[in-house]
């Protein structure tokens, strides 16, 4: 910055020529208005020296202090989204580690319902061979059963017809119609 002479003279000298020609009546309010504007330039000086000194300090402290709250909440936000990003990768990790047990959960689940119905079906296969088997020794029991009736029945009408025989003499046509009643009652027999 460029010092100025302060003096009146000083002021004055580019004005000199100026001021020989004017007169002498109009050279005080000239000097009073030099004087004003050197007494204005000097308040504006002493004012700036004043912002300077005191308040420009505070004004850029200001000013740094905000950008460092502004770099510190960027320099946040940068970390609250990078922790939000871990977050989403561990919940999706999470979700597909859910997704994969309960998958499996279903495979296992679906291993022991076919297991249990091998199983049942074994079983229900034993118990059906055990009813037949059962059915079988039944049916056979019956049958015998039904066989040594007819063969007692049938040893019973032989021995009436050997005693309808041994009460009379049998002729030929005796002969037949003997068999042809004992057939009818081997028959009548068979039907009950």
């Amino acid at each position: 910055m460029k010092k100025l002479p302060l003096t009146v003279p000083a002021l004055l000298a580019p004005a000199a020529p100026a001021l020989a020609h004017a007169p002498t009546s109009g050279v005080i309010p000239d000097l009073a208005q030099v004087t004003s504007a050197v007494t204005a330039l000097l308040v504006f000086l002493v004012v700036l020296g004043i912002l300077w000194v005191a308040v420009w300090p505070k004004i850029v402290k200001g000013l740094k202090d905000r950008e460092e709250k502004i770099r510190t909440e960027i320099e946040a936000a940068e970390m609250a989204q990078q922790q939000a990003r871990a977050a989403l990768q561990q919940y999706e990790k999470n979700l597909a580690d859910a997704r994969a047990e309960a998958q499996r959960m279903l495979e296992q689940t679906k291993a022991q319902q076919q297991a249990i119905a091998a199983d049942l079906r074994q079983k229900a296969d034993a118990e059906l061979a055990q009813l037949r088997d059962r059915a079988r020794r039944d049916i056979e029991s019956a049958k015998r059963a039904a066989l040594a009736e007819i063969y007692e029945q049938a040893a019973t009408l032989a021995t009436d017809v050997a005693a309808k025989i041994l009460r009379r003499e049998i002729g030929p046509g005796d002969q037949a119609r003997l068999v042809r009643e004992s057939l009818g009652e081997l028959e009548s027999v068979g039907r009950s």
